[in-house]
């Protein structure tokens, strides 16, 4: 890959599929939602677990948005704090 940014614009580099890093913590977390997620889906009706199924895709929904918008706000920064470097170095020569 010549460049970050051209491996960027050809798709060869996507934000969005970065690999987690390994976090004990994060894996603790997942494995209560898991089981909580089974205890509930067994006492409901079947109505019931359809709805709650619904209802965590739109929770997975809206945790993309979300994800989606921190990236953004984070490239945004990023790019304003090479602007200001840029600048300051111009402004040093």
């Amino acid at each position: 890959m010549r460049s970050f940014l051209e491996g960027l614009y050809q798709g060869k580099i996507l934000p969005c599929e970065r690999k987690r890093s390994q976090n004990p913590e994060r894996d603790k977390i997942i494995k209560i939602i898991e089981d909580e997620n089974k205890y509930f889906m067994a006492k409901m009706s079947l109505d019931d677990c359809k709805r709650f199924q619904e209802m965590e895709g739109l929770y997975s929904s809206i945790s993309m948005i979300e994800q989606s918008d921190s990236f953004a706000y984070a490239f945004k920064l990023a790019v304003m704090l090479m602007y200001e470097i840029y600048g300051d170095i111009r402004e040093e020569n």
